[in-house]
């Protein structure tokens, strides 16, 4: 017999129903969400009309879900979960590259390009030029490390959020470490830009008087065989919004100097390292 629901034991009658869990990490998981999602909604007591704006928003952001736009992971992003997860499961406890969020606008398949290329497909923006060196905690190069690149146009938008005004997989490129665990690419200086607004993500950020805008930066995921993988970004040294990055993706060791030569293209050097599973 299970226990009748009443609002002192909500949550417990609730869990007293996974008697028949056969996964004990579920079990534990589901049992932890629903223990905190019936305190919270002791806590605040939301209203019916509430509770039914509550899914109307969670129906609104599946809905605002292809295979281009990742709402939900919009909305982990602007609330700091994905950056809490990232930090979690990557604590830099060997010395390797700090780990931030992947973003909502990745895509696979981009080409293996020779180090040095440009991902960029247009004539906008700012030449820049990204060099470094991928090496393991102990200083010795890795050789063979796949860099995985993208990024936004000079005018802050990612290919997939125009497919009809940029060319398909403009700003993404994969590259190969050489010998020495050296890499390289063009690409234009990136700029600061807004995160899609359009959406139920967008009306969150408005009703908790958040702005947008994420600082300029660059993605990369490295993968090196028998290395952990990191996925991260570089961020521009000096930009406005460097503290306040609408998905808190910021960290010190990522903020790099981007310095702009005499023949008028920008650089940047950034140095990546790479763990070892324990």
């Amino acid at each position: 017999m299970y226990q009748l629901f009443s609002e002192e034991g909500s949550a417990q009658a609730v869990i007293d129903r996974l008697d028949g869990c056969q996964d004990p990490r579920f079990h534990h998981v589901i049992s932890r969400a629903i223990h905190h999602l019936h305190n919270f909604v002791k806590e605040v007591e939301p209203t019916m009309e509430e509770w039914a704006q509550a899914i109307e928003f969670l129906t609104a952001t599946g809905q605002m879900c292809d295979d281009k736009r990742q709402e939900w992971i919009l909305a982990s992003d602007v609330l700091g979960v994905s950056m809490l997860v990232e930090t979690i499961n990557n604590r830099s406890t060997k010395g390797q590259t700090e780990a931030t969020v992947l973003g909502p606008f990745h895509v696979a398949g981009a080409e293996l390009l020779e180090n040095g290329s440009n991902i960029s497909k247009e004539e906008d923006g700012a030449l820049c030029f990204v060099e470094g060196h991928v090496k393991d905690t102990d200083g010795n190069p890795i050789a063979g490390a796949v860099l995985d690149i993208w990024q936004t146009n000079a005018h802050g938008f990612y290919d997939v959020q125009q497919p009809d005004q940029q060319p398909e997989m403009n700003m993404r490129g994969k590259f190969k470490t050489d010998e020495k665990g050296y890499y390289a690419f063009h690409t234009v200086k990136p700029v600061s830009y807004p995160i899609p607004t359009d959406g139920p993500v967008g009306k969150l950020l408005n009703l908790m008087g958040r702005h947008a805008f994420r600082p300029a930066h660059i993605h990369y995921i490295i993968q090196a065989h028998g290395f952990d993988p990191i996925t991260t970004h570089i961020f521009l040294k000096g930009d406005p919004y460097l503290d306040s990055d609408a998905v808190f993706g910021v960290k010190d060791s990522l903020v790099v100097d981007f310095s702009k030569g005499d023949n008028g293209i920008w650089h940047a050097r950034f140095d990546i390292v790479l763990a070892r599973p324990d």
